[in-house]
């Protein structure tokens, strides 16, 4: 019954002269968005609206689950769509409309009518009255609730005339690629995927670079992190992930750093080859999971000494969130319960028994300095040895 899908759009609404690219960019995501669902689609803006033609035959289910994973989308409206052809038969299409739709005929309602099309004869409140009155006469059993009804019909009388009740919610944000690129540092715990959602979500495009540890980490937590990033993809677009064999470093480092430093200096080297990495896809910052205070190596003291070795901003979408509220998010987003198999990463695999907490940065410096040998060396070594991963 559905033969279009009307989108619609938050933030965009405000953007006054440019609304227009943020209009574009929002139709080319919706069409990657739909382009792995079965059937066929025509997605196209027109006065404020975005609609999704959809030719007969196409998986409804799996159009409306695509949509839900695209920024800049706050409703979506399964829409019968009709030719006008007068009052009278407005009245029929939305009685058929109702038939098609519920089972039941005996709930509240109000009709809610948009003339976009200022030549139509009869205006807004005109049209709801009568709407109201033909169902009424079909439905005996329906009545008239314009406070809390339990179906809100909708009329938009625009070229076509288009009727739906259902709006389903979008994500929200920003279409991605309205706001720049970033370098996700992704690691296979719950709060990094998390965080590429959050600033995808702002209309940031995403790479990610994952800090391997092999033999230490297996095949198997390397594979953990690509599935997430497949996760967090579905959201926001193909995804370069830079895998870097960190085994080197992180061991020149254990054996040269007093070992309560252990996890702010590879820190600081996990930001400088991430940065690299950064530059060379363009890249306009970094980004982390960060959330202050919440282990030994995101107290101020420790993101401050991290921050030190970057010249690009470090975006931290968690900062101000709890675990519960991390974890919400993980949950709604699928990427918990792959976050939490137990294949470990590099973090963990090194982290110290009692890691300092409020490192002094002259300290950190002069503990560095230890490494001037080798360091410089193996991190170009890793940084050739990069295994890059197109994940879609």
């Amino acid at each position: 019954m559905y033969q279009t899908l009307l989108i619609k759009y938050g933030e965009i609404a405000i953007k006054g002269k440019n609304r227009h690219l943020f209009e574009d960019a929002l139709v080319r995501q919706i069409c990657h968005a739909l382009r792995r669902v079965e059937g066929e689609f025509h997605v196209y803006k027109e006065q404020g609206r975005i609609y999704a033609d959809c030719e007969p035959g196409y998986d409804y289910d799996e159009a409306i689950e695509a949509l839900k994973k695209v920024f800049g989308i706050v409703g979506i409206c399964p829409v019968m769509k009709r030719e006008d052809e007068g009052l009278d038969k407005l009245g029929g299409d939305v009685i058929e409309f109702l038939r098609q739709t519920y089972d039941r005929h005996d709930q509240s309602f109000k009709v809610v009518t948009r003339r976009a099309r200022k030549s139509y004869p009869v205006d807004s409140m005109e049209v709801s009255a009568v709407l109201g009155g033909r169902i009424l006469e079909a439905f005996p059993e329906m009545h008239v609730d314009v406070h809390e009804p339990e179906l809100m019909l909708h009329v938009e009388i625009r070229g076509q005339i288009y009727i739906y009740s259902q709006i389903i919610p979008g994500p929200g944000g920003m279409p991605v690629g309205t706001n720049g690129k970033a370098m996700l540092l992704l690691s296979g715990g719950i709060d990094s995927p998390v965080a590429g959602y959050m600033i995808s979500k702002r209309g940031v495009e995403l790479d990610a670079v994952y800090f391997h540890a092999p033999p230490y980490t297996s095949e198997r937590a390397k594979q953990k992190v690509v599935d997430l990033a497949g996760i967090i993809a579905a959201y926001a677009g193909p995804i370069r992930l830079h895998v870097v064999n960190f085994t080197d470093i992180q061991l020149y480092i254990y054996d040269k750093c007093p070992h309560d430093e252990l996890t702010i200096i590879m820190r600081r080297y996990m930001m400088k080859i991430a940065e690299h990495f950064a530059g060379e896809t363009k890249c306009h910052a970094l980004v982390t999971g960060e959330s202050l205070g919440q282990v030994a190596s995101q107290t101020m003291q420790s993101l401050v000494a991290t921050n030190e070795v970057c010249t690009i901003p470090v975006f931290r979408p968690l900062i101000g969130f709890d675990k519960q509220e991390i974890v919400d998010i993980a949950w709604k987003i699928d990427t918990f319960e792959t976050s939490i198999l137990p294949f470990e990463d590099c973090c963990t695999i090194f982290v110290a028994k009692h890691p300092v907490t409020k490192p002094n940065l002259n300290v950190i410096r002069r503990s560095e300095k230890k490494l001037s040998e080798k360091i410089d060396e193996l991190v170009q070594t890793a940084i050739e040895t990069t295994e890059v991963i197109l994940v879609e």
